[in-house]
């Protein structure tokens, strides 16, 4: 199954039947066109190219440009590959458009997205630290992460801190991979996809949509049980 990229619109809710109100985010997928099919005789490994999102000539480059045309398409924004087989690479053709209704039939999908950048924050907000009590009799140091190293200096070292010590520091804007998030409708006309759940990255964001690799134990035991 191929990768596909959409744009992030938000999130809202749907109602089913009995009422019950379910939390989705609507990704707008478009027209996503293969743009290029390596195979391993000539570029060493076999994957499939994809692009989305228009975008006008002017604000691309000529090799881009040139590159997109090959397929027949316009320019576009964005180019991703996935790797595949040899076998599954040539159900593809150069020029194939992709659209949501490649995902009819997949129950779970993962999302992948850059999330939002906060900047620099401090410890409490960026690992979720508790804090101390902001009462009588306590040191005010409420926010800071208190001691941080040390560890060695009885060892007669140099008290050098553990590498992924919880600190201060940038956080957000890294790649995340949201797994197996069900699909709760699909809109072939209008091109859009609902997930349950939030799915990273801010509103207008692209995003990559993939069939979920693996399933985690409760909903494998769901579908065995649906069976």
């Amino acid at each position: 199954m191929a990768l596909l990229m959409g744009t992030k619109l938000g999130m809202t809710r749907v109602f089913d039947d009995n009422g019950v109100s379910t939390p989705v985010t609507v990704i707008e997928i478009g027209s996503c066109v293969v743009t290029q099919i390596r195979d391993e005789d000539k570029d060493g490994y076999s994957a499939v190219q994809i692009a989305y999102g228009d975008m006008k000539p002017r604000n691309s480059t000529i090799p881009m440009i040139g590159h997109d045309a090959k397929a027949g398409s316009d320019a576009k924004r964005f180019h991703r590959e996935f790797r595949c087989t040899s076998k599954e690479a040539g159900e593809y053709e150069l020029g194939q458009s992709l659209t949501v209704a490649s995902l009819a039939d997949v129950a779970y999908v993962d999302v992948i997205g850059t999330s939002k950048g906060k900047g620099f924050q401090g410890g409490i907000k960026r690992h979720n630290f508790k804090g101390q009590q902001a009462t009588h009799g306590v040191e005010r140091k409420h926010r800071s992460p208190g001691s941080i190293g040390g560890h060695a200096l009885n060892a007669g070292k140099s008290g050098r801190l553990k590498k992924g010590k919880k600190m201060a520091g940038q956080m957000g804007n890294v790649r995340i991979t949201t797994r197996s998030l069900d699909v709760v409708r699909i809109d072939e006309e209008r091109g859009l996809l609902l997930v349950k759940g939030p799915v990273p990255g801010h509103n207008k964001a692209m995003v990559q949509i993939r069939p979920a690799i693996r399933l985690n134990r409760s909903k494998t035991k769901k579908l065995a049980s649906a069976e």
